[in-house]
């Protein structure tokens, strides 16, 4: 499998490698670098969707690879859903930020202070483009 995809989605396309690699129950799954990417995975980290992740490679040819988390043997990442696309833009304001999946899953925005979760994003009164959900 080459790593070097020219998608057009990026992000949906790092998301869907990390759902189809952990139904199929891999250890890791590696992608293109960006500091977006790297903005994502530490979110998901920190909320316990991925066990680590490390930047490989030098110079030109940079890559992310992630280890996935599974708890009692079943993936933390069961669905993601693309929000946001580059066809359409979808942004929310603080009041209209909803729990993902009754709170099970999360809403992955980009806002004026970062990438954050819909819980820290209600916390800190700040909205912001709705990337993906994850449950």
């Amino acid at each position: 499998w080459n790593i070097i995809n020219k998608n057009m989605d990026p992000i949906g396309d790092m998301m869907n490698r990390i759902k189809n690699a952990s139904l199929q129950k891999k250890e890791s799954v590696v992608f293109p670098y960006s500091k977006l990417k790297l903005a994502i995975l530490d979110v998901l980290f920190k909320n316990g969707y991925v066990a680590s992740f490390g930047k490989k490679g030098k110079k030109i040819v940079k890559f992310i690879e992630v280890v996935l988390a599974y708890e009692d043997g079943m993936p933390k990442v069961n669905g993601v859903e693309r929000v946001s696309k580059s066809s359409k833009r979808v942004y929310n304001k603080t009041k209209d930020i909803r729990k993902v999946k009754s709170g099970l899953g999360l809403l992955i925005l980009s806002t004026p202070k970062g990438i954050m979760t819909d819980k820290g994003a209600r916390e800190a009164n700040v909205g912001g483009e709705a990337l993906f959900k994850i449950w």
